[in-house]
């Protein structure tokens, strides 16, 4: 490996599983730990075998699912004190979860030593090193995590640096920092780094593993990087525990494309956004549109001013290009965006339209008479293209209402059912009437819609709705109050997001609603006619 090479180590499945809020299935670390290994990262940390069945569940199934080629790592401590390591049950399940590499993680602050694990500072080092040289005699290959490595350092350095050079001494090829408390300032960082690598690069790689209570974990691991690190370990979308992990997301780009640095391919970097938004979706957590890189705020665009430039040359306000993470530019409409993001879209739908058409300005106006009247587009894309084929003649309904209602039920007549909805409506002549239980009115409505729309536009089966948002519009008019409504789908390849105002909030969510299903339709049948 070049010098310019840096091991990326995942810890979502182990250190990302202890983010509040966060828990993973067996199939849930499966799906995540193949999505990763299609990213490219050199080693996934899945979990200590050791703590629970379900770790070892995952491991014995990964016996049978090949990577492509990430490392599956298994995580666990040192042997416990005055004990033989082959008489440790933690060390038997590393061995039995039969990954070639494993994590080994030590103490390196006196103070952990003798007061939290009660033994001798000797004592420590020795099980430091025997348990590397056990694992290695057991044909495993070791990466040692310096657990409070750099408030040890700050408390005592030589002895700090003594455990790095025990594991080594066992055969760890890989000495991995941990700045544990998260509190870490750069200077103290590139300081600790730079100490290391001068005494130990020469016997093993140095690794670097930040936490976020600072705020600094990237920058951290960043400028470990500097100092001499090259192998860095964090979560792809930075969760952990308290503040989070180092954030992935962020740091192999900044690495390779602002730094220099390899970590991936180019190919598998273009791969970034839609990998992390698929790890998202299978913890079951909204990815934060605000995410350097892959949010899906990331590189967009909303003052006029701003997208003008940007249309004439993005590298006016955009620090690389979207496309080379995977993500897209997204110009907001609002208020204050001008003609030229008006345009830009429009000519998505009909690359006839110029900036001087009628059309250009009936829909601006119509946007700004909606706005006046509570919408909001710049977070609802799919309304606001809809918007546009009415005004220019490229939209046709799919579907005719004659009614719907809905009712609470209590007491629940099963959990995750307190709502029902009736639905009446007419496709092509035809007319179907169904209904649907839900938590929820909206979602009983949602299931309702679905199953009437199903027979005759299967697709819809894949829609799923991702995030409900209710905004009053007016606080003053209490109950009257216009309310908005904002709701994201997704199919599992893309999301979307439509809008809808009402003084009803049943309405309002209802307008959102089949707004989401027809741009579905919409572009289902774009999707098709371009392959045909």
């Amino acid at each position: 490996m070049s010098d310019k090479s840096v091991e990326i180590l995942d810890s979502t499945l182990r250190d990302g599983a202890q983010g509040e809020g966060i828990s993973f299935s067996v199939q849930d670390k499966i799906h995540i730990c193949q999505a990763l290994d299609d990213l490219g990262v050199a080693f996934i940390e899945a979990g200590n075998p050791g703590s629970n069945p379900k770790d070892m569940e995952f491991f014995q199934e990964m016996k049978r699912i090949p990577l492509a080629s990430a490392r599956l790592c298994a995580f666990g401590s040192t042997r416990r004190k005055e004990i033989r390591c082959a008489e440790d049950a933690n060390l038997q399940s590393l061995l039995a979860a039969d990954t070639e590499w494993v994590v080994i993680f030590g103490k390196s602050w006196t103070f952990q030593v003798t007061d939290i694990i009660r033994t001798t500072l000797e004592e420590n080092l020795a099980m430091i090193r025997d348990t590397c040289a056990y694992l290695r005699e057991n044909g495993r290959r070791v990466i040692y995590d310096a657990e409070h490595f750099f408030t040890g350092f700050q408390a005592d350095r030589e002895y700090a640096l003594k455990t790095l050079g025990a594991a080594a001494d066992g055969g760890a090829e890989v000495l991995s920092l941990c700045e544990t408390k998260g509190g870490c300032m750069l200077s103290d960082c590139r300081e600790a780094v730079s100490a290391v690598v001068a005494q130990y690069a020469g016997r093993a790689k140095i690794g670097i593993h930040a936490h976020n209570d600072s705020g600094l974990a990237v920058a951290n691991s960043l400028v470990a990087v500097e100092a001499g690190a090259r192998h860095v370990q964090g979560t792809l979308l930075g969760f952990g525990e308290r503040t989070g992990n180092a954030n992935l997301s962020c740091i192999i780009p900044d690495l390779q494309l602002k730094m220099g640095f390899s970590c991936i391919s180019a190919e598998k970097l273009a791969e970034l956004t839609p990998i992390a938004k698929r790890v998202a979706e299978i913890t079951n957590i909204a990815l934060n549109p605000q995410l350097p890189f892959v949010g899906g705020s990331a590189f967009s665009h909303k003052a006029g001013m701003h997208i003008d430039a940007v249309l004439k040359n993005p590298a006016a306000y955009e620090h690389i290009a979207p496309e080379s993470v995977g993500n897209a530019r997204v110009f907001l409409m609002s208020e204050v965006a001008g003609r030229s993001t008006i345009i830009e879209k429009v000519q998505k739908i009909d690359p006839s339209v110029k900036k001087d058409d009628p059309v250009v300005s009936e829909i601006v106006q119509k946007m700004k008479q909606l706005e006046f009247e509570g919408y909001q587009f710049e977070g609802a894309d799919g309304s606001f293209e809809l918007l546009m084929r009415r005004l220019l003649g490229r939209y046709r309904p799919f579907f005719k209402l004659h009614y719907y209602q809905t009712n609470g039920v209590n007491p629940r007549p099963e959990e995750g059912v307190c709502a029902c909805a009736q639905i009446k409506l007419e496709v092509d002549g035809q007319i179907e009437v169904t209904a649907g239980e839900g938590d929820g009115p909206v979602n009983a409505l949602d299931i309702a819609l679905r199953k009437a729309l199903c027979r005759f536009y299967p697709a819809v089966s894949c829609i799923r709705l991702t995030d409900y948002k209710v905004r009053v519009l007016d606080g003053k008019s209490a109950t009257a109050a216009r309310v908005r409504v904002l709701i994201e789908s997704s199919d599992g390849d893309s999301s979307w997001t439509t809008v809808g105002v009402s003084s009803d909030v049943m309405e309002a969510s209802w307008l959102a609603l089949c707004d989401s299903f027809e741009y579905k339709l919409i572009k289902d049948i774009e999707r098709h006619l371009r392959r045909g």
